[in-house]
């Protein structure tokens, strides 16, 4: 392949996945927001609760439909950008996907129609559950492609085909019932309903500043609160399992969010630190500048054991005989054992030796595991960009610690207080709205850069996951979307900022 073109695909489908991770978890959350507040209204018959559900379903209208575009595009990617991979895992992760499609993605974008322009066309009955099925459509969208995700992380439920040279599914029920996929699904959706929440109680308080909308702020702002506020205690509890499912299944990645080199028993957790730029895995140096640390903390998060060993970068890398912990060399060898086994097997079934295929399948059969590390050429490059890890999980985890804080103040000031007197918890509430989204983007930086080099764990680095095409063609599209996605991001937060001057009567 052309130098640099595995660089522009990564950049192409990182920048398709950031903008697309700008639309998605508010219609996660928006959704559910929304069914709670008309099914106040089918449930009382106050018309004031009806026009605060068009008012917030008009929003969630525009960042809906805007959110489809680069969802389309970004799948699309998988066939232009990584044809490798897609022949490699295509029988496994395309079935997701598909499902989401046929089923999901049809259903939510059905009773979409329904909901958005059937007030007066159907009962309010149906019309509540169809403002129900969008939600639940919106999230079951989210369910399967965080499915295939999951898998990428921790792939299970499949057989390698040596005939084909391609991964084939092997049970369908290991692939959706991973522990690694139904917490990255959980802690994934959770995440979307904080923003959401915020979203809500932010332009609510936006309005009590200006002293409009009143009643509608106040209500609104209470039920964005209580949203926000349970979210948050289940953000931090599927947090917890996926830290722990982090720790089994991608030790790598748990060391590079903390910045860990030397394993430990009892270790601590980073509170607030400040990494030293000169350490690598083969120097001496201190990993820290600055650090603040919670004893214990980190062994009790990754394995639920406070006194439980934490293994460190040079111990995954260059192997612990005391913990049983297997070099990365080891691994690249046997995955070089792998790769050669397959060759040997094709070649023996071209030759119809069958003695000689059984030997060599044998031989891949018992390395299979490791294949993905047979291109690998250092030991040190399974090792992920430690900063970039590091600094993203910290900002995650500090903001979900704020988000929890701001909603427990907002519902209090809201029930006990006069809110609207309160003006720096107001602006408060409106800045916090971006806040959202950069701890959400961050979680994903984790998930995703932290597992670099892999495209699959273990099975497929990225450098043999992209398409060979000319790197030109990358840079062209990378650019096109670029300038596209900028364009649909702008025109959003344009027509959303319109809708909410109008306020509840504008626009219906």
């Amino acid at each position: 392949m052309e130098e640099h073109l595995v660089d522009w695909s990564r950049a192409q489908f990182a920048l398709t996945a950031i903008y697309h991770w700008l639309f998605v978890p508010l219609t996660l959350g928006l959704g559910f927001i929304v069914a709670f507040m008309e099914t106040i209204y089918v449930k009382t018959g106050d018309e004031f609760w009806k026009k605060t559900t068009k008012f917030w379903m008009g929003l969630f209208a525009i960042n809906f439909a805007i959110g489809v575009a680069t969802g389309l595009i970004m799948e699309f990617e998988f066939g232009t950008n990584w044809a490798n991979y897609s022949w490699f895992v295509g029988d496994i992760f395309g079935a997701p996907l598909a499902i989401e499609g046929i089923l999901a993605f049809f259903m939510e974008s059905t009773f979409f129609a329904v909901m958005f322009f059937g007030w007066e066309k159907v009962s309010k009955g149906f019309h509540l559950l169809s403002t129900w099925l969008v939600a639940i459509g919106s999230n079951l969208s989210a369910l399967w492609i965080l499915v295939a995700n999951g898998w990428m992380q921790y792939p299970t439920g499949m057989k390698f085909n040596p005939d084909t040279v391609r991964n084939e599914m092997d049970n369908f029920w290991d692939v959706i019932l991973s522990p690694v996929a139904v917490t990255k699904f959980l802690h994934t959706i959770s995440s979307g309903y904080i923003i959401a929440s915020l979203f809500v109680v932010g332009i609510s308080a936006w309005f009590l500043l200006k002293r409009r909308e009143i009643i509608l702020a106040k209500r609104s702002m209470v039920i964005g609160a209580i949203f926000g506020l349970v979210t948050s205690f289940f953000v931090i509890l599927t947090g917890d399992e996926s830290a722990h499912q982090v720790a089994l299944k991608q030790p790598v990645k748990l060391a590079a969010m903390e910045g860990l080199y030397e394993g430990k028993e009892k270790a601590g957790i980073v509170g607030v630190g400040v990494l030293n730029p000169k350490k690598t895995l083969t120097n001496d140096e201190d990993p820290y500048l600055f650090e603040i640390e919670a004893p214990y903390a980190l062994s009790l998060l990754g394995y639920h054991d406070i006194n439980a060993f934490v293994p460190g970068l040079k111990d995954l890398v260059y192997g612990n005989e005391k913990y049983e912990i297997e070099s990365v060399n080891s691994k690249i060898q046997k995955g070089k054992v792998a790769i050669e086994a397959l060759k040997n097997y094709k070649r023996a079934k071209e030759e119809n030796n069958l003695l000689k295929q059984d030997e060599h399948l044998k031989v891949l059969e018992e390395n299979i595991k490791y294949f993905g590390y047979g291109h690998i050429k250092n030991p040190e490059d399974v090792v992920p960009p430690v900063a970039l890890t590091f600094y993203s999980f910290h900002i995650m985890v500090a903001l979900g610690t704020w988000f929890l804080i701001l909603f427990a103040l907002v519902l209090f000031y809201a029930l006990k207080r006069e809110i609207i007197e309160y003006r720096k918890l107001l602006i408060v509430s409106v800045a916090s709205i971006p806040l959202g989204y950069i701890a959400s983007e961050a979680g994903w930086i984790v998930a995703e850069v932290g597992r670099q080099p892999w495209a699959i764990q273990d099975l497929m680095p990225v450098g043999i996951a992209a398409t060979d095409i000319a790197s030109s063609n990358v840079q062209i599209t990378f650019f096109m979307f670029a300038f596209l996605f900028t364009a649909l991001l702008i025109a959003e937060i344009k027509i959303m900022l319109k809708q909410i001057k109008s306020g509840s009567e504008g626009g219906h």
